[in-house]
């Protein structure tokens, strides 16, 4: 009897192990590293392994559409705001939710609803006050959600119309919005919840960056080849770093040392010196980039191109590209899941 008992007991140990074996690979699977990317075009949030450039799931966002994501720091939640049909400034539906995409299950688990159309567009998860960060663009507001509930819990006004992209300080203390039409920037108080300051930048203007050491915000003029850039010590616009044709997003290295600009209209990204405040050179990319997130080791750029339909992979030692990645039609905001 008691034989028989032991080889149970060696039975029932080795399929509990077997199960808890396949369960661990699965949660190392859920949390490797992923490249999310929205995808415009086809409604989606494309997950890639950046290590072996392929898709491994497209999830759709419930909603048209979805232009930027958001990723929560543990890896296993993606935020989706659904802006609407139109670009910005133009006619067309106003988006009022939030898609939450639980990474591991690639669903839609839950909606974050506004209630009335405020075209939710660039998400930031602030590391520092474990909240999230959206541009409403409807309100002229920054709207703070709390990831825990789910739950709006707030707002801070930017006090000008068409606040699409958002930045914030290292210790989550400042916010800084471009706002498309306007033409401005949007100086924020992220802890008092107020408007410090709103600097004027050209007709109009896209996209926004920080510098690695907050000392500096960098935002493209859209009338002219040119990067804007502002002083935050003084909230003012101390100098203007020109470029080889019209400028839209930038991210700078994690070394500190150089900005990378999309340059859509020629297909290239420029490589500004940021000690010379000059372009350094060029790369030649095959498609239209608007977005460029930089990967956590800082050994290479990613730069969505929505045209078509992939995101470019730029080695930051060598100044070329890797490879490219297929994502989904009209991919544009990448963020890093880890």
């Amino acid at each position: 009897m008691k034989k028989r008992m032991s080889f149970c007991a060696v039975a029932i140990w080795c399929v509990t192990g077997a199960l808890l074996s396949n369960s661990s690979a699965q949660a190392v699977k859920v949390i490797q590293p992923l490249l999310l990317a929205a995808n415009q075009g086809d409604h989606s949030l494309s997950l890639i392994d950046p290590t072996s450039g392929k898709q491994v799931a497209i999830v759709p966002v419930d909603g048209i559409t979805g232009h930027e994501v958001a990723a929560s720091p543990d890896g296993k939640t993606a935020y989706v705001p659904i802006y609407g049909d139109s670009g910005v400034g133009r006619p067309g539906i106003d988006g009022t939710k939030i898609s939450v995409i639980d990474l591991s299950s690639h669903e839609v688990v839950h909606t974050i609803d506004f209630g009335h159309g405020v075209r939710p567009h660039c998400a930031i998860y602030d590391h520092n006050s474990g909240l999230l960060y959206v541009t409403t663009e409807l309100d002229k507001s920054v709207s703070i959600i709390d990831p825990s509930t789910f739950k709006i819990v707030g707002s801070i006004p930017t006090g000008q119309e068409q606040s699409h992209m958002l930045v914030l300080s290292k210790d989550g203390s400042r916010g800084y919005t471009a706002n498309v039409g306007p033409g401005t920037v949007s100086v924020l108080d992220m802890k008092a919840r107020k408007t410090l300051a709103i600097i004027p930048i050209s007709k109009t203007t896209q996209r926004i960056s920080i510098s690695m050491d907050d000392r500096m915000v960098f935002t493209a003029d859209q009338t002219q080849p040119q990067i804007a850039v502002i002083d935050t010590a003084t909230s003012k616009v101390k100098m203007w770093v020109s470029l080889p044709s019209v400028g839209y997003g930038t991210a700078p290295t994690l070394d500190g040392r150089f900005l990378l600009v999309a340059l859509p209209r020629i297909k290239q990204i420029a490589v500004v010196d940021l000690s010379t405040m000059k372009v350094a050179q060029t790369i030649d990319i095959q498609g239209a980039a608007t977005e460029i997130l930089m990967s956590p080791d800082g050994k290479v750029a990613f730069a969505s191109c929505g045209g078509t339909h992939q995101v470019v992979v730029i080695d930051l030692n060598q100044w070329k590209v890797r490879q490219t990645m297929d994502a989904g039609a009209g991919v544009d905001g990448l963020a890093w899941a880890n």
